[in-house]
């Protein structure tokens, strides 16, 4: 599967706006902890009829045009998860039925390559696809992979 689609950012501008060096800016934009609330934003646009879910707490970041819930990830160096966020992190563990309950919950995932800032493509990926991942065992025991095998996965579909 090609990207869905390409998130593009004026680095300069942003470097020139925010006065801070295009370095630095490259390093926030990169930093999947900092970017996600900039990258759902931007997903909005990108899902035509979408808007952002009510709250933060919300259990997802996206309802689309139909009511479908989606959540928005952000591919790093580090990989991707697909498991709710409250399993991830020190102190949280992963857990195999609060994922599947998850995954029966969304539509989908909207996954942006973030390390390719400024020029990032995104990939709008059904539950149905990351279930199959997860039963074939292509996902990780957390449901976390590295982003080498993220970009194999995604490219055979």
């Amino acid at each position: 599967m090609e990207p869905s689609g390409w998130l593009n950012f004026d680095l300069a501008a942003i470097a020139q706006s925010l006065h801070i060096s295009e370095e630095d800016t490259r390093k926030y934009f990169t930093d999947g902890r900092r970017v996600s609330f900039l990258i759902e934003r931007r997903a909005v646009e990108s899902m035509p009829g979408s808007r952002l879910a009510p709250s933060e707490g919300s259990g997802f970041d996206l309802i689309d045009v139909s009511g479908g819930y989606w959540e928005v990830r952000s591919l790093t160096n580090g990989g991707i998860y697909f498991c709710p966020s409250y399993m991830v992190g020190s102190g949280r563990s992963f857990n195999e039925f609060g994922f599947l309950d998850k995954l029966d919950d969304v539509k989908g995932y909207f996954v942006t390559d973030i390390t390719c800032f400024p020029e990032m493509p995104y990939w709008i990926i059904g539950y149905e696809v990351v279930k199959q991942w997860w039963y074939s065992g292509d996902l990780g025991k957390n449901s976390r992979i590295p982003k080498t095998k993220f970009l194999d996965l995604v490219s055979d579909l």
